[in-house]
């Protein structure tokens, strides 16, 4: 059985290429689309259009226009996806415009230093793990999108590949497997790449060793950055780490099933469902300044002690900065 691609990690399971999904859009329905949108016109342009100028004001036309224009796409097919399975409109409508709440008012995010992602051109950028959920990814997601007007092509762990549901929402975000081969394919398109190269081991470990970086593999990502020239971008974030403090972990029942970790908090599972509620924390996201890796030469990625000191600087330079802005930080709550 062929596989799709080699994932970076050697642990990591291999995809079979007959389960890999298909990403072309749905067949075309503009009979449903046209009565659907000619119905809601009709309504909004009698009496419930009144309505809703007295409870939502001015300009809800132009939006009701929008939202029934991406409505009329989605029913039709009329919209695109890129041989990874991105679907950039879904995501910038739909899924950047769920996360930015929690973004901007729960965590209230205070992003640092975008104007080092490069506002064209490939990019990598690297980042630590924390949390036991990987909120951290999708909070670096929405930064990237909103203060650098650029999308963030996540490199994810082979777990969320196979689950339900859940499989197709991260293809159609524009996430992608964490192997080599994909990474250089992005970055060599001019894609802004991001990867968390702790994995499970950053965002599973005990809260007594939050903000103390896990190692970084064997340096794929370095190595991938190498043979595209593209820089590499140093991504510290504080704060999620107190979002699920994890103070054990049913090791035995994770196994059980096929799962890295499950973890227990001071929530969970005690209070059940609200278990799951992450503690608002105040985040810090800080992008540092690029490492460029166009100077070195085009075989460069095949020395190992190179990859080794590049994938060291970069562990370094972002454990440096998450120590500053820890010492700077006033309260884990903000204030």
């Amino acid at each position: 059985m062929t596989a799709v691609r080699e994932p970076a990690d050697p642990a990591a399971k291999v995809i079979p290429i007959e389960s890999a999904p298909s990403w072309s859009a749905p067949e075309p329905r503009p009979g449903l689309a046209d009565r659907l949108a000619d119905g809601v016109g009709t309504a909004l342009a009698g009496q419930l259009g009144a309505t809703a100028t007295r409870l939502l004001g001015k300009g809800w036309e132009q939006r009701a226009t929008e939202g029934l224009g991406f409505l009329r796409r989605r029913l039709t097919g009329d919209y695109e996806v890129d041989d990874f399975g991105f679907d950039r409109e879904l995501t910038e409508e739909v899924f950047l415009a769920l996360l930015r709440p929690l973004a901007e008012k729960y965590f209230r995010v205070e992003v640092r230093g975008a104007e080092h992602v490069p506002a064209e051109g490939g990019v990598l950028i690297v980042a630590n793990h924390s949390g036991t959920v990987p909120l951290d990814a999708l909070m670096t997601q929405v930064a990237v999108h909103d203060h650098a007007d650029r999308h963030l092509r996540m490199l994810a762990a082979d777990l969320v590949f196979v689950l339900p549901v859940v499989n197709e929402l991260a293809r159609k975000a524009g996430h992608t497997l964490a192997c080599n081969e994909d990474a250089q394919t992005l970055l060599e398109r001019g894609e802004v790449v991001g990867v968390w190269p702790e994995g499970f081991k950053g965002i599973g470990k005990p809260f007594a060793d939050r903000y103390k970086l896990q190692r970084f593999g064997r340096g794929g990502f370095v190595a991938s950055a190498l043979r595209a020239g593209v820089p590499i971008v140093p991504c510290s974030i504080v704060g999620a780490e107190e979002t699920y403090p994890m103070i054990g972990n049913f090791k035995a029942l994770a196994r059980l099933l096929g799962l890295p970790y499950l973890p227990v908090t001071p929530t969970f599972p005690w209070l059940g469902p609200l278990g799951a509620i992450p503690l608002p924390t105040k985040w810090t996201i800080q992008f540092g300044e690029p490492i460029p890796t166009d100077r070195y030469p085009k075989d460069a990625a095949e020395d190992p002690m190179l990859v080794f000191d590049l994938t060291d600087q970069v562990r370094e330079t972002i454990q440096h900065t998450l120590y500053k802005l820890l010492v700077q930080r006033r309260s884990v709550f903000g204030g």
